[in-house]
């Protein structure tokens, strides 16, 4: 019998031993389409991600949906369609829309804050401050917007801002005075439409979270942390804010209260592609790929990114269970 030399049976025994403790997505090979519906605003950076990840997996064809964070969830709780993955701009909606029936688990990955974007065309662009901007969207001539409140959480996020700069700037009445100037036409179903709306000089200012200005290239007005719903440490100030937007059952209403932007994400229970989403929702949450990706862009990251309880916690797929902490 032929006698086999060490280095090849300890390389044998090695690559047995590789075999035997690599997931089994790794063995078979990732392959096949991934859906994943995201908040507009998540654009940007998940193009980047994407590409990236099919880089790494050549073989699956990431299929990404954006709109509204409202809109994508309810399409796929009230219209039935098929996604593996669901990314909102606020995680409220995951647990509203998509909890339990949908999914099991919410993890909250990043944040983001509300900013006032422009652009050199705008009127009184070479005056507008974070000292005058309430002002200057009073102005007749000023075309501003937001988007739609029912679609979309910048839209009631850009509501709760005009409440809380009232109480902020103690002007009775400045939030309506504001809303009296800005035509129902400017209320468009997701915030990303206002971009082209601003680049076009069709609009002059429009509310945008502070990653979709930085990564559109637009100007912006910063606002003060107690209006801005981007400090954690504002939320009892934030609460004051207080917008109803429609329920899952026409007719009925939903009544959103003013807190800090927090992204959520989550893997559907009748994922079509479950193997290939944990492998995705890895290379998110990765300090060294996604997290990464979306810090670059303008979007702070929760390293580690969390869940509120430990119940949730030992749900979650091992693939990505250690990117995620238990805090509330």
């Amino acid at each position: 019998m032929k006698q086999i030399k060490w280095p090849i049976l300890l390389t044998l025994v090695l690559t047995g031993m590789m075999i035997t403790v690599l997931p089994l997505h790794a063995r078979a090979g990732l392959k096949g389409k991934l859906s994943i519906f995201h908040a507009g605003s998540l654009t940007v950076p998940f193009a980047a991600i994407e590409k990236a990840f099919e880089a790494k997996y050549p073989d699956v064809d990431v299929q990404r949906e954006a709109g509204g964070s409202t809109k994508m969830a309810r399409l796929i709780s009230e219209v039935g369609k098929p996604a593996d993955i669901m990314a909102s701009a606020d995680y409220k909606v995951i647990d509203n829309n998509l909890i339990p029936n949908f999914s099991t688990w919410n993890i909250r990955f990043a944040t983001n804050q509300l900013v006032l974007c422009y652009t050199d065309q705008s009127k009184y662009a070479d005056q507008i401050s974070k000292d005058n901007w309430y002002k200057i969207l009073q102005k007749k001539a000023v075309s501003w917007g937001h988007s739609d409140p029912n679609l979309d959480p910048c839209g009631y996020r850009s509501i709760m801002v005009l409440q809380l700069a009232e109480k902020f700037y103690n002007a009775p009445g400045l939030y309506q005075q504001l809303l009296d100037n800005r035509p129902l036409k400017n209320v468009r179903p997701k915030s990303v439409e206002l971009v082209n709306l601003l680049k076009t000089g069709n609009m002059d200012y429009a509310w945008e979270y502070l990653s979709v200005a930085i990564q559109h290239e637009l100007r912006f007005v910063t606002l003060n942390d107690h209006i801005n719903l981007g400090n954690y440490k504002y939320d009892d100030f934030y609460k004051q804010a207080i917008v109803d937007v429609s329920g899952k059952k026409p007719g009925t209403w939903i009544t959103k209260k003013g807190k800090s932007c927090t992204y959520g994400i989550t893997m559907l229970k009748d994922a079509p592609n479950p193997e290939a989403a944990k492998a995705f929702l890895s290379f998110l949450l990765s300090p060294e790929h996604g997290l990464k990706t979306l810090n670059k862009m303008g979007q702070p990251p929760f390293i580690p990114c969390r869940v509120p309880d430990k119940e949730m916690a030992e749900k979650l797929p091992s693939e990505i269970s250690k990117y995620v902490e238990v805090k509330n």
